[in-house]
């Protein structure tokens, strides 16, 4: 049986683009006495809305969300176009439009950076329904962004597999219902099924793909 719908994440799902939010937070904490490294940004940074960070390490500042603006903008200006896509991408999103099966991105992103990254892999065209965590009542961990691409496409949890890549979005889409499958971008198996994942790929050629898709 196919899925109706896949709901894909985006940084670090459909493109590697977390070494340059690593290196823009680094760049932005480094003067409040914060050493932004692989491990920090795992465990502190990684799928978070930025608001929420920066109210927890930088409780001082007065307007978390100017900074998140602020830390977006750099993203944006350092994101080379074109980008690479994750490995495989491509192959499932054209056999999912030809079989019908519906599609959505789902992120913790802000909107302007979302639609940086998909023109930035050239994927825009793909998907008509774009959910952003900052524009819904709770962003990830939380099922909401999950619940509303659900609502918006007209589907069933039950009918969805989800593409995540950190323990925010695994929890969230986990929590919507659906069966999701981790990326192993930066978190290997044994995390991201700690989550919930109810299996991981390396990429979207990894042989496993046939398999968790009829999960």
């Amino acid at each position: 049986m196919r899925p109706a719908a896949l709901l894909f994440d985006l940084d670090g799902t459909m493109l590697d683009s977390d070494p340059i939010h690593m290196q823009v937070f680094s760049d932005m904490m480094a003067a409040h006495g914060h050493i932004v490294d692989e491990a920090f940004y795992l465990e502190h940074i990684h799928g978070r809305l930025n608001r929420d960070i920066f109210i927890e390490f930088l409780p001082h500042e007065p307007d978390p969300d100017a900074l998140s603006e602020q830390k977006e903008a750099e993203f944006r200006r350092r994101l080379p176009r074109p980008y690479p896509a994750t490995h495989g991408l491509f192959d499932v999103l054209d056999q999912a439009k030809a079989q019908g099966v519906k599609l959505a991105v789902v992120t913790n992103a802000m909107r302007l950076n979302a639609e940086a990254m998909l023109s930035a892999i050239d994927a825009r065209s793909y998907f008509e329904i774009i959910v952003i965590g900052e524009e819904c009542a709770l962003g990830k961990p939380h099922p909401d962004p999950y619940l509303s691409a659900m609502d918006q496409l007209g589907v069933a949890a039950a009918d969805c597999i989800v593409f995540e890549d950190s323990p925010s979005g695994v929890k969230s889409a986990v929590g919507a219902g659906a069966v999701t499958i981790g990326l192993r971008s930066s978190l290997d198996d044994a995390t991201l099924r700690r989550h919930g994942a109810h299996a991981t790929i390396k990429n979207f050629t990894d042989p496993a793909l046939d398999a968790v898709m009829t999960l």
